[in-house]
């Protein structure tokens, strides 16, 4: 009996032509006798068809070939169902995908969704709202911002953003913590909360992180200047730096002196001044290599 296999396509991602991928995947799925259906997203009412899909066919996989937002909104909608998820890297933003350590070839990576194992990953709830990989408050998000207002797409469209996002900046903000019984306070120009290690573009900006130990990270970058924002872009950030606090817990509040752009998982989410996080544990079923 054929297992049940299936395929999340976000046709848009990335501004990629997903017509390759999608003949990979199916003759990949042939060759290895499972039972293919295909849905491609659209923006409308993507979680309930997805479940309704799930609850007809009852995969033992969903893969989906998209980026950070497409894998967290599938996840979303399988929070209440035992299902494993496989990546096919396929975004603008690929931070989960880069975290994991996938490979760059469809043909491995096609291993991996299909056929691997699996890690039980966490999530993250920040006002309701679930992340799956990296959210920040700060400059960052101003970028990010920026990004999803440009018609510039890749490495130089963020290192436009970059210099933007410093030059137009705020001032610091003052941010009052309140995390593993302890209220402390500083003067940051981001906070970044880590399921995980690594933006995107590869850089480790959480070295003790990991997806599936019950805690995650509020990283305190007390100051950023364009050299920096230019080290976390091409990767080279520097980890030991005296104007970087770590703080690991399961929940945490965080109040900014005035409203702060926030993002998650590359998705802006508008100023705020505060925030309630806690960490949802063995939320989802990720294959890994």
């Amino acid at each position: 009996m054929k297992k049940n296999i299936i395929f999340v396509v976000n046709p848009i991602s990335g501004d990629l032509d997903k017509s390759d991928l999608v003949d990979a995947v199916q003759e990949f799925a042939t060759t290895n006798h499972f039972h293919l259906e295909v849905y491609e997203t659209t923006g409308k009412k993507d979680q309930e068809k997805i479940q309704s899909l799930y609850n007809e066919y009852k995969p033992e996989r969903i893969v989906v070939a998209g980026g950070d937002g497409t894998i967290k909104m599938v996840a979303e909608a399988m929070e209440k169902y035992d299902v494993i998820i496989g990546i096919l890297p396929a975004g603008s933003a690929n931070g989960l995908s880069v975290d994991l350590n996938l490979p760059t070839t469809i043909e491995e990576n096609l291993k991996i969704a299909f056929l691997s194992n699996y890690i039980e990953m966490d999530m993250i709830s920040i006002n309701g709202k679930k992340s799956i990989h990296l959210s920040d408050i700060g400059v960052n998000a101003n970028l990010v911002k920026n990004y999803e207002e440009s018609n510039l797409r890749g490495l130089w469209g963020y290192a436009l953003q970059a210099y933007s996002a410093l030059k137009e900046s705020e001032e610091p903000f003052v941010a009052t913590i309140t995390a593993n019984n302890e209220v402390v306070e500083h003067t940051a120009r981001m906070i970044v909360i880590a399921n995980s290690q690594k933006y995107g573009t590869g850089v480790i900006i959480n070295p003790n992180g990991a997806m599936n130990d019950g805690k995650f990270e509020l990283v305190i970058l007390k100051s950023l200047d364009l050299l920096l924002i230019g080290k976390i872009i091409t990767g080279n950030m520097p980890i030991d730096s005296d104007d970087i606090v770590i703080i690991s817990t399961d929940k945490a509040t965080i109040k900014t002196d005035y409203p702060v752009n926030f993002q998650i998982d590359g998705e802006y989410c508008g100023a705020q001044t505060d925030l309630e996080i806690h960490i949802l544990h063995k939320q989802m079923k990720i294959a890994i290599p």
